[in-house]
């Protein structure tokens, strides 16, 4: 439950230091790629003594973590270009809501009992997601935006929630989530680093040392949210997706509580009543576990 509950702090925290780069104009992309380096660190410093060498005897669980690099790293590049041309509003809808798709992948993989509590839970949960993210002004699709932007980030988004989980149940047997979670920010930096130094190439970037910070900052609570998320689904006891689901809408209560409490965001009925159906799926859930 400790592992659980910190993980949804940590991600959390993202959220609030992703609003501060706003406000300290930090260049987003810079940030990103300089946090898989501090998230690469903290994994090594911290775990390292965790390391096996029989780890090398198997290596399936490092084409696991390129895969992870690989969405990592172009994940966020896509919501970078669909928040530009879809609108930031609609494209973290398309992004929270990918919980449905890892949720039922979840279900329909392993098995799972689905009991009336749990489904209503679920239901909850998404509708949830939906009244806190979505935005009544410039929040549909409009001429000139990019329906497949936004699902290329939805699924991608439940695949990446799938292979973290499919990770934790079978191939992490020797090598540990700590460093599995390190060798992956790792190698999506390096992808991030060979984009960004291609863009000083072309000037179509600026290097500024306020974006290192923001990276270091970004990547402690980074780490660990991938981290202790992978832990989560085996200290619980919980199904794996009713763990994914708390964690996805407890962070977005959280979030939405945080603009209002501290950024003075608005609070309308549809965030409310979004934040009231968020409580009620992580009791309803909480229950049928």
């Amino acid at each position: 439950m400790i592992s659980l509950i910190f993980a949804i702090l940590c991600s959390s925290c993202i959220f609030v230091i992703f609003k501060l780069f706003e406000r300290y104009k930090i260049d987003v992309f810079q940030a990103i790629v300089f946090n898989y380096f501090t998230a690469f660190l903290c994994g090594i410093l911290l775990y390292g003594n965790e390391w096996n060498p029989s780890a090398l005897n198997n290596i399936t669980w490092f084409y696991y973590a390129i895969v992870a690099a690989i969405l990592f790293i172009s994940l966020f590049i896509l919501m970078g270009l669909s928040s530009q041309r879809n609108g930031v509003a609609i494209t973290s809808v398309a992004v929270k809501m990918s919980m449905a798709a890892s949720v039922l992948g979840m279900i329909f993989i392993y098995n799972e009992s689905v009991s009336l509590l749990k489904v209503g839970g679920i239901s909850f949960a998404f509708a949830g997601v939906v009244l806190v993210s979505w935005q009544k002004n410039g929040s549909g699709i409009k001429q000139g935006q990019s329906l497949w932007m936004l699902l290329v980030l939805f699924f991608g988004s439940g695949i990446l929630d799938l292979v973290l989980n499919y990770v934790q149940n079978n191939e992490l047997k020797v090598l540990t989530p700590s460093l599995f979670s390190a060798f992956g920010f790792g190698m999506a930096g390096i992808i991030g680093l060979v984009v960004f130094l291609f863009q000083l190439q072309q000037k179509k970037a600026r290097f500024g040392f306020k974006n290192v910070l923001g990276g270091i900052a970004l990547g402690i609570p980074n780490y660990f949210s991938i981290y202790l998320l992978i832990k989560s689904y085996e200290e619980t006891g919980w199904t794996d997706s009713t763990v994914i689901a708390i964690i996805n809408v407890s962070i977005v209560c959280i979030a939405a509580l945080t603009g209002f409490l501290i950024f003075k965001e608005k609070l309308n009925l549809t965030k409310g009543l979004g934040i009231v159906a968020s409580l009620l799926a992580i009791l309803m859930l909480y229950i049928a576990s």
